[in-house]
């Protein structure tokens, strides 16, 4: 469904925030950062906040009402660049690339727009749909992850401003309740089942039997991720060749087996929630993306979730060996530039995208719980920051230490393989096939329908 105009927000800085915010980025300007700052982003790149020239430029996200990040980049930019508007447009989340892509083609669509999964990038870049952008990423810090996946032939189309990694959620007080020691960064998957069960076992002993040692969500990723990022060898995905999963989905399935996780089927048939699980304390452990952070801190504000110990650990490792830098899975977001954009505004545009990448904007973001593409110690002190944060250093060094795979790896056929991926993951944790068989249907399907 098309996006209703009448949602469309004009975001402005009122002028008492503008005169603090400038006094604020003066004081920061006083320090020597390698990372660019927002009042960089204005000189760096000659745009139109130099010369005082009022421009209004159009930007696409979603759920404004529950996705603040647009609004705290939108908010920052324009603290820092008073002549500059950003007008964010509220498109429908679960349909956003059919909707964007369908104002791309009628050329209506927004100056600048989110690249909201990188699988899609390929579509928008060679569909000539995104601006050269390559200028911008020169300017920008070398520590910006993910900013290589968005090059193509030494050209730069998108800038990442977040980039999600999967973390170890845990609930503090239920694993006090059965018992059992709380994650120390070490665990193995032997190490995350066996706590799983022991949790479970602890919690029911002391008579709390609403609650299970483990959560697992009911999507592909949350086998298949781990399975690219840990498993894989190379190329393995892009060439069909996917028994690495098998081992994933065998632990998950005695997981629920053995009832420590709640079954796949009662997950569906009940539309349970992942939120509501973990957030209202129906299990100890939850392995999610860290967006979830800021997502468990508004719902214990809004009296969505219940308010208990809580913290988070790296994702357990196929082998101790990766304990130092663990490895996990994550997908970055980007923004581009609307290839139509009236020339008059380019430069406007491109400063923008300095700023999200920048060191300001990653402290913006991270001040609401969101992890951003740029991160360092500032960066971590203002997410640890935050009321309702965890304190530990474990939580800490899961945020900043961590090798980052891509849930899908990157190629031409990548959303054909992962349909078909997504058909066997319901077909084998519904119990309708064993993993090896199931994987070995997906890797025929695959080399008939994808790849031949």
């Amino acid at each position: 469904m098309r996006r209703d105009l009448a949602m469309k927000r004009r975001l402005m800085a009122p002028a008492s925030v503008l005169a603090a915010a400038a006094l604020v980025l003066s004081a920061c300007s006083g320090g020597d950062s390698s990372t660019s700052t927002s009042s960089d982003a204005g000189s760096d790149t000659g745009n139109d906040a130099a010369s005082g020239e009022a421009v209004t430029l159009t930007l696409a996200g979603w759920s404004l009402a529950t996705t603040p990040e647009f609004e705290a980049l939108a908010d920052g930019f324009m603290a820092a660049n008073p002549n500059i508007t950003i007008d964010v447009e509220d498109y429908d989340v679960n349909n956003y690339e059919t909707q964007i892509t369908a104002d791309l083609a009628a050329g209506v669509a927004p100056d600048i727009y989110t690249v909201k999964q990188l699988m899609t990038f390929p579509t928008f870049q060679e569909g000539g749909q995104l601006m050269d952008v390559s200028d911008v990423a020169a300017e920008i810090s070398p520590d910006v992850a993910t900013l290589e996946h968005y090059e193509v032939d030494g050209i730069t189309y998108a800038v990442p401003y977040r980039a999600d990694a999967w973390y170890l959620y845990y609930n503090a007080d239920l694993f006090e309740t059965a018992g059992v020691e709380i994650p120390d960064g070490q665990w193995t998957w032997e190490d995350f089942d066996q706590a799983a069960s022991d949790v479970t076992a602890g919690l029911a002993a002391a008579g709390n039997t609403d609650a299970l040692g483990n959560y697992q969500h009911s999507w592909a990723s949350t086998v298949q991720g781990f399975a690219n990022a840990q498993g894989q060898g190379d190329g393995e995905f892009l060439e069909a060749e996917w028994d690495y999963m098998v081992p994933f989905y065998e632990e998950a399935l005695a997981r629920q087996a053995e009832g420590s996780q709640v079954d796949f089927g009662a997950i569906t048939t009940n539309s349970l929630t992942y939120q509501g699980q973990f957030g209202t304390q129906k299990a100890a452990m939850m392995v999610m993306g860290s967006w979830y952070v800021a997502t468990y801190l508004s719902q214990v504000e809004s009296g969505d979730a219940e308010s208990f110990s809580w913290g988070f650990a790296p994702v357990p490792q196929q082998t101790t060996e990766t304990a130092e830098n663990p490895v996990t899975f994550g997908s970055p977001t980007a923004m581009g530039i609307n290839p139509a954009i009236d020339e008059s505004k380019v430069s406007a545009a491109k400063a923008f995208l300095t700023y999200i990448a920048s060191e300001d904007a990653a402290i913006a973001l991270a001040e609401i719980g969101i992890t951003p593409a740029l991160t360092n110690d500032a960066v971590a002190d203002a997410m640890f920051a935050k009321d309702g944060m965890p304190t530990d250093d474990l939580s800490r060094f899961a945020f900043t230490t961590h090798q980052t795979a891509l849930e899908v790896p990157l190629g031409t056929d990548s959303p054909g393989l992962q349909t078909v991926l997504g058909d066997a993951h319901t077909a084998i944790m519904s119990g309708s096939v064993s993993p090896q068989d199931g994987i070995a249907e997906a890797m025929e399907r695959a080399k008939s329908e994808v790849l031949d």
